[in-house]
C-alpha cells in the first residue's frame, strides 16, 4: 500500500472486552438501585413500628404462656404447666360451650339478616339513602353506649321491651337475668349493632352484578325470589364467604357484650373465652394461663382462615 493511499475510518464500536448494551443499561440499573434504596429507607420505620407493636406482643405472649410471671419480677420457666392448669379448669369447658353457642346463634340470627336487608334495600328506589343511613347508624354509636342503651331496653322492671310486651299481656321477662335468655339477648344486640357494615358491603356487591342477567331472567318470567336465588346469591358467593369468615372470627372473640351486659353471668351462662382470658389476667393474676388460652384461640382462628383460603381456591377453580 502506497503512502498516499487512505483507508476509510472504521465505525465506532464497543471497546475491547466490553459487553454490548452495558452502557445503555447501567444508568437504568443505577436508577433502579437508588429507587429501591430510597423505598427501603422509608419502609424501615414502618416495619420497625409494625414489628414492635404487632409481632413482638405475639412473640411475648407466646413466651409468657410457658412462664409464671406477674410482669414485674423475673419470670420463671414452667414449660407446659400453664396449659395443664388451663385444661384442668372446669370453667374452660363452660367458656368454650358459651362461645360456640354465641357463634351459632350469631350465624343463625345475625348472618342472614344483613343479606336479606341488603336485597330488600337494593329494590328501594325512593329515599334509598335515608334507609341506608338508618341501617348504618348503629355502627356509628360507640359499642359501650349501645350496650348501655340496650341494657335499659332489657330492664325487667321499666325496660322498653317488657313495656311493649306488657301492652299485649306478655311478660315481664328476665332478659339478662335468666340463663335461658341471656345469651340470645346478647346476640340480638350484637346483630343490631354490627350488621350495618355488612349491609353496605352486600349492597355494593349487588350493584356490581351485571344487569343483563336480571333482564334475561325477567324476560323468562322469573320471580324476584327466583332471581335472588339463582343470580344474586351465586354472584355474591365470594363476598358471602369473606363475611362469613369475618363473622366467625369476630364472634369467637366476643368480649364487650358479656362483659358490660352481664359480667359473664348469670351462673356463668355468658362466660366466653375472651372473658375467661380477662379473668385469668386481671382478676386472678394468672398471666401464663391467660397467654396460653390466647395462644390456643389464635391457632383456632388461624385454622379457620386457612380453611377459608382453601375453600376460596376451590371456588375459583370451579
Amino acid at each position: 500500500m502506497s503512502a498516499g493511499t487512505r483507508t476509510a475510518p472504521l465505525p465506532a464500536g464497543p471497546a475491547a472486552g466490553a459487553t454490548p448494551g452495558l452502557g445503555r443499561d447501567a444508568p437504568r440499573r443505577s436508577l433502579f438501585g437508588r429507587n429501591a434504596l430510597t423505598a427501603l429507607v422509608f419502609l424501615i420505620p414502618a416495619l420497625v413500628v409494625f414489628g414492635v407493636f404487632s409481632w413482638w406482643p405475639i412473640v411475648r405472649g407466646l413466651l409468657i404462656s410457658f412462664q409464671q410471671t406477674n410482669l414485674i419480677d423475673p419470670a420463671t420457666w414452667v414449660g407446659l404447666e400453664n396449659f395443664r392448669a388451663l385444661f384442668a379448669d372446669p370453667l374452660l369447658g363452660t367458656a368454650i360451650a358459651n362461645t360456640l353457642l354465641f357463634v351459632g346463634l350469631a350465624l343463625l340470627i345475625g348472618f342472614p339478616a344483613p343479606l336479606v336487608l341488603a336485597v330488600v334495600l337494593s329494590t328501594v328506589r325512593r329515599s334509598a339513602g335515608v334507609y341506608r343511613f338508618l341501617v348504618y347508624l348503629p355502627v356509628v354509636v360507640p359499642p359501650v353506649v349501645a350496650i348501655l342503651l340496650w341494657k335499659w331496653f332489657y330492664d325487667p322492671g321499666h325496660g322498653l321491651f317488657n313495656g311493649l310486651l306488657g301492652l299485649v299481656g306478655l311478660g315481664p321477662y328476665l332478659w339478662l337475668d335468666s340463663p335461658d335468655t341471656a345469651m340470645v339477648s346478647l346476640v340480638l344486640q350484637s346483630t343490631w349493632a354490627g350488621m350495618g357494615g355488612a349491609v353496605l358491603i352486600y349492597l355494593a356487591a349487588i350493584v356490581g352484578v351485571p344487569s343483563e342477567l336480571y333482564e334475561a331472567a325477567q324476560m323468562d318470567g322469573a320471580s324476584i325470589w327466583t332471581r335472588v336465588w339463582h343470580i344474586t346469591l351465586p354472584q355474591l358467593r365470594p363476598v358471602i364467604g369473606l363475611l362469613l369468615l369475618m363473622q366467625l372470627i369476630n364472634t369467637m372473640q366476643v368480649f364487650t357484650e358479656p362483659y358490660v351486659f352481664t359480667g359473664g353471668g348469670p351462673e356463668n351462662a355468658t362466660l366466653t373465652v375472651l372473658l375467661l382470658i380477662f379473668r385469668y389476667a386481671f382478676q386472678d393474676g394468672a398471666y401464663g394461663q391467660a397467654a396460653a388460652l390466647s395462644f390456643l384461640l389464635a391457632i383456632i382462628l388461624g385454622l379457620l382462615s386457612a380453611v377459608y383460603l382453601r375453600a376460596t381456591r376451590s371456588w375459583s377453580a370451579a
